[in-house]
């Protein structure tokens, strides 16, 4: 079974056992966790597909955290020709990377 999921204003398409990386957490590594803003449901064989409007109630997936990180380094360089101006930045997103253990239709 296959599940999107809305997470951090992005959609996640997840199955069980899946390794993700999602917006960070204020929970503890090794913590279970239940993201309940389920989408859609998708069977195996997409057969049977369950909507939700926007999110479907009753499903959930069950998730482990696993740790907390930060991504690689985004460079930003703004650029204007002939006017001597460079302005460079970066930027590291805080991630929290969860194992799904299971998804629950409801």
């Amino acid at each position: 079974m296959y599940a999107i999921i809305h997470n951090g204003g992005k959609q996640y398409k997840i199955t069980s056992g899946q390794k993700i990386r999602l917006a960070r957490m204020q929970h503890a590594p090794g913590s279970e966790i239940k993201l309940d803003r389920v989408m859609m449901l998708i069977d195996q064989d997409k057969e049977n597909t369950v909507t939700g409007k926007p999110y479907i109630e009753g499903a959930s997936a069950d998730a482990k955290i696993i740790q907390h990180g930060r991504d690689k380094k985004i460079r930003i360089i703004k650029f204007r020709r002939r006017k001597h101006h460079m302005k460079r930045m970066g930027h590291r997103q805080d991630f929290t990377e969860v194992e799904i253990t299971g998804i629950h239709a409801g």
